[in-house]
């Protein structure tokens, strides 16, 4: 049974990744389209509660720095 903070990082980081995936369809780009898919997909095969903070803030970061 997943804790809170592990249905709270998966929550979190997949509307982040949604909000990046339509994005990146609207605009045509790659980038965003990939890293959105990324962020929604990942909390899926981790587990560890400090691994789904540090990849999902390393996957934000890299939306918010390569969106172009």
């Amino acid at each position: 049974m997943p804790t809170p903070a592990q249905l709270f990082a998966a929550l979190f980081f997949g509307l982040v990744g949604l909000v990046g995936f339509n994005y990146g369809r609207k605009q045509m780009l790659w980038r965003p389209l990939v890293f959105g898919l990324a962020l929604m997909a990942f909390p899926y095969f981790v587990s560890e509660v400090w691994l789904l903070y540090g990849i999902g803030a390393a996957l934000c970061a890299a939306l918010w720095f390569w969106r172009d």
